[in-house]
């Protein structure tokens, strides 16, 4: 229409008065269109093409492959892409067909159900000696990092072994896993990750770290997709109590 839109700086493009004016109606067009390929999507009801699943690295590494695992046998011509990491993937936009994490939604039109409650536990090295709870001089710790929200385990942990300095963090429990295997701390971890990564033993403790609820959600619009519908109530049969 003759209208220029973006104006090119230093630091990139940005608006002009004619972008800022119609920007909401391009976003609505933009919805529109996601929504569309949504709805189209969802009444596609055979189990083929390609299925995104987001969720955290653990989860991904050691919770799903099991169910993957027997989803392909199943269903053989549906492609799995899984999307693993901190980020939380928008299903409204398509990032992910299905997505699991330890946090409920709050986005609008999301179908979701608690999964499971995932048990922790606290492990070291096989070959360590067990600290004394209450006190843990002369251990180091390896906890979460912080500064990607709250994580009541690394409290905790804190918490049971006062004397014990922290001596790494990181936000991926898997290399949580493989330096407390290595012997160079504490960690807690949660028991699927602890209990199948060789080198590792759990403390038998009275106290045991605080669960975390796993969430399993998905957009309203696809709770028709076939191939979606399938990993759902395979992933609930298998996981859920």
């Amino acid at each position: 229409m003759g209208q220029t839109l973006f104006q090119r700086t230093a630091d990139g493009l940005i608006l002009t008065d004619e972008g800022h004016a119609i920007l909401d109606l391009a976003t609505q067009m933009e919805e529109s269109a996601v929504t569309i390929q949504r709805r189209l999507a969802g009444d596609a009801g055979k189990p083929d093409g390609i299925l995104r699943i987001s969720s955290a690295d653990w989860f991904g590494g050691y919770v799903l492959p099991s169910v993957i695992e027997a989803y392909r046998m199943t269903y053989p011509k549906v492609h799995i892409e899984l999307l693993t990491g901190t980020r939380l993937f928008n299903l409204a936009h398509r990032e992910a067909d299905l997505v699991f994490r330890i946090v409920p939604f709050d986005e609008a039109d999301i179908v979701q159900r608690r999964l499971v409650n995932m048990q922790y536990g606290v492990y070291l090295r096989t070959n360590s000696k067990d600290p004394i709870l209450g006190d843990g001089t002369g251990f180091e710790l390896i906890t979460m990092d912080g500064s990607l929200g709250n994580f009541p385990d690394a409290q905790w942990l804190r918490e049971r072994f006062p004397n014990a300095s922290v001596a790494l963090k990181s936000n991926n429990r898997h290399v949580q896993a493989q330096l407390c295997a290595k012997g160079l701390g504490l960690a807690v971890l949660p028991r699927p990750v602890g209990d199948q990564l060789p080198g590792l033993r759990r403390l038998e403790l009275e106290d045991e770290p605080p669960s975390r609820e796993v969430w399993m959600g998905y957009h309203r619009d696809l709770r028709r997709l076939g191939r979606l519908r399938a990993f759902v109530d395979m992933a609930v049969a298998m996981l859920a109590p």
